[in-house]
């Protein structure tokens, strides 16, 4: 069986078999086409096996089809074996080529050489393309100017073809295309194709003129002087049309400065540092302008590329200038008014407006200083702060004038709170006792300070040591054991300052017994406490002494004060009202009358024994309610060497007491805090009385004057003897 080739398509190719005669053969095909998808394109003449083409055929979807053929006789049995059978569509110019996209763009810098590549266009043809009917041919139908652009027909890259791009002329090129199938002889599509050219910096900036004229105040910075014009053809906004200025002449100093306006592309002329009118009335300064990106070579050479630029400096009342600013001088502290600071004078520089200068104080709140109006010479008036002068108006000037006050050591240390503990009794026990000091002088007149036993008493240095921790603080330690109780030191404290100061201060410290954690123990403790304070019945005891000793003292006072009222003249010296016989204010607790942070008890005694015994009176504690270091001197006073001279004594001694804030309160001259065992003065309290060894004398109190006669009447022999 074989296929015979078909005058047309329609019908196509006809089958015969060879195996039976005509007439006796049924043919028959299947396969895509006919009874496949796409189904029902060809069929066949079952007699004469004849195959026809039932509808258009379109390459583009099919291009050939692949059926296979059949013989069969009429009883349906199969004469011989299928036939494949092929038909092939042949192509025809049935499709228009189609651009890719409806506009290609491209962009190309002005002044590019020829073939220099722009873009590219492309097309498709959906026919064959191994055929004429796919053939593709690009050209351009319209450049709209010169023909600056070419296209290759066969794989549509646009190239430049002629210099001579200027953005400046025109910056866009808009080109219409075209594509032909049929090696460009067929059907044909069109497209755009869209062309923009680059900015290059062909134009170099310009000024607008030749020179510039502009004014500028004097002994001003940071202002605006004017502007400078400048014209560029370049694309605006870019590199190639932002202008940068130089001041190439005419300002050494480097007084002023241009930047960009980058809005305008104008230069902005400015003054950098203050100009001065009297050194230089006129600046003509040469400035050059240029783009921010570099020129091209081949541009041409810019006609106003540089420019003059006249200042002229305008004259204006300057204020007066202090020549140094801030002044800086010391003072010792507590220097007396009057005393010369420093000469805080100023300058006026303007020559041709001369004014007279004066001076005044525009900042001193402690008012302090004093200053010359006319000199501007200060000194002191007050007590240390820091002043500002000024100048006078229309134009001021502000000056500071910076006092160092100096340092003085005018303050000697004293030992510092808290009051000292205990201490073991074995030198072996305990970490000793940490002594602590201060100073009021600031550095370096304080620390490091140097604590010594005191020097009076050499019986010191053999019961204990001293060992210094660091600048500030010792360590109190005992050299071998001693008894328990209240033991009074006195220390000499010393300081750094030049000169140094130094100050002898009583310590009172505790000695007990303690156990091997350095403690001290139970009983040892109860001692402390008894020696340290004040129990509750021994403040029974004072208050009923203190109250025993009042009931007592008062009926002497009113006698005396109504036998005073009778003879209109006392035998002391004041107001008649003025009675001082206070004796005893028990108001503070404490560690009894050997306790030396309260006051000697050294101080009871008659001063002629204290000079027979050689004790220094020394200076009496500060007392607590008196302003700190506001001690008045107090001069010294003879001892009475008579009995008539006791009463001059006295009334002194008041007198004294009153004006002395060290010793409290204001109208006696001590006051005794505290009472206890271990008084070297012994008990002050008539209930006490009977526990003594010995009966006290007061017959030395009729040597003191009337009123110490009656108390000697009251405690003296007559008293002792009932």
């Amino acid at each position: 069986m074989h296929a015979g080739p078909s005058p047309a398509l329609s019908p196509a190719p006809q089958i015969k078999s060879d195996k039976q005669p005509l007439g006796s053969v049924i043919y028959s095909i299947q396969g895509p086409g006919v009874d496949e998808e796409p189904r029902g394109i060809f069929s066949i003449d079952r007699l004469t096996g004849k195959v026809f083409l039932n509808t258009v055929l379109d390459r583009e979807r099919t291009d050939r089809f692949r059926l296979r053929a059949f013989a069969l006789d009429l009883g349906g049995s199969t004469l011989e074996d299928p036939t494949e059978l092929e038909i092939v569509v042949v192509d025809q110019n049935d499709n228009r080529p189609a651009f890719l996209q409806e506009a290609f763009s491209g962009r190309v810098l002005e002044g590019a050489v020829p073939g220099t590549f722009v873009t590219r266009a492309e097309a498709t043809d959906a026919d064959d393309p191994e055929t004429d009917n796919a053939a593709l041919r690009y050209s351009i139908l319209q450049q709209g100017g010169p023909e600056f652009f070419s296209i290759d027909e066969l794989t549509g890259e646009i190239r430049t073809v002629q210099v001579g791009l200027d953005r400046e002329v025109v910056a866009v090129y808009n080109l219409t295309l075209q594509v032909a199938d049929m090696s460009g002889d067929g059907l044909t599509a069109t497209a755009s194709a869209i062309i923009s050219v680059d900015d290059i910096n062909d134009n170099a900036p310009e000024f607008a003129r030749d020179e510039f004229f502009m004014e500028a105040p004097e002994a001003v910075s940071g202002v605006d002087v004017g502007r400078l014009e400048v014209e560029d053809r370049d694309l605006p906004g870019s590199p190639n049309w932002v202008a940068r200025f130089s001041i190439l002449g005419g300002d050494p100093d480097g007084q002023f400065t241009i930047r960009t306006d980058p809005k305008t592309n104008e230069g902005v002329l400015s003054v950098m540092k203050p100009l001065d009118y009297e050194s230089r009335e006129l600046y003509q300064l040469t400035v050059l302008v240029q783009n921010e990106a570099p020129l091209q070579a081949a541009a041409p050479r810019a006609k106003r590329g540089q420019a003059r630029v006249t200042v002229h400096v305008r004259d204006v009342n300057e204020a007066p200038v202090f020549q140094e600013n801030p002044l800086r001088t010391s003072l010792a502290e507590g220097a007396p008014p009057g005393t010369p600071v420093a000469t805080f004078s100023a300058q006026d520089p303007d020559t041709q407006q001369l004014q007279r200068l004066s001076y005044s104080k525009d900042y001193d709140p402690e008012d302090w200083l004093h200053v010359d109006g006319a000199t501007g010479r200060v000194q002191t008036q007050r007590p240390p702060a820091r002043p500002w002068l000024r100048a006078s108006p229309p134009r001021t000037a502000t000056g500071t004038l910076s006092v160092e006050i100096l340092e003085v050591n005018d303050h000697a240390p004293v030992l510092a709170p808290p009051p000292p503990g205990s201490l073991c009794s074995e030198p072996h026990q305990g970490a000793g006792l940490l002594l602590g000091a201060t100073d009021e002088d600031l550095p370096p007149h304080g620390a490091p300070f140097h604590f010594q036993l005191s020097p009076r008493l050499p019986e010191l240095g053999r019961n204990w040591s001293l060992s210094p921790v660091n600048v500030s603080h010792a360590r109190l330690r005992l050299r071998h054991q001693l008894p328990e109780g209240l033991h009074r030191l006195s220390l000499l404290l010393r300081d750094s300052g030049q000169p140094p100061q130094q100050r002898e201060q009583p310590l009172n410290v505790t000695v007990c017994r303690c156990g091997q954690d350095g403690a001290c123990l139970p009983g040892a403790a109860a001692l402390r406490a008894g020696g340290a304070g004040v129990s509750l019945g021994a403040l029974v005891i004072m208050l009923a002494s203190a109250l025993l000793l009042l009931l007592l003292v008062l009926p002497v006072a009113l006698r005396a004060r109504m036998r005073r009222r009778s003879r209109g003249k006392g035998l002391l010296l004041g107001p008649q009202d003025d009675l001082r016989d206070n004796i005893l204010n028990y108001d503070e607790q404490g560690g009894g009358e050997e306790d030396q942070d309260a006051y000697d008890i050294a101080q009871l005694r008659h001063p002629a024994e204290l000079s027979a015994l050689g004790v220094p009176l020394g200076r009496p504690p500060l007392r607590l309610d008196a302003p700190y270091g506001r001690v008045p001197h107090q001069a010294s006073r003879a001892m009475p060497t008579s009995p008539a001279d006791i009463a001059d004594f006295i009334h002194d001694g008041l007198e004294a007491a009153d004006s002395d804030p060290s010793v409290p309160p204001y109208d006696t001259a001590l006051i005794y805090d505290y009472e206890g065992d271990g008084s070297v003065a012994g008990t002050l309290s008539s209930i006490l009385s009977s526990l003594g060894d010995q009966d006290q004398d007061y017959d030395y109190l009729r040597d003191w004057g009337p009123r110490f006669a009656r108390l000697a009447d009251m405690y003296g022999h007559p008293w002792g003897s009932d």
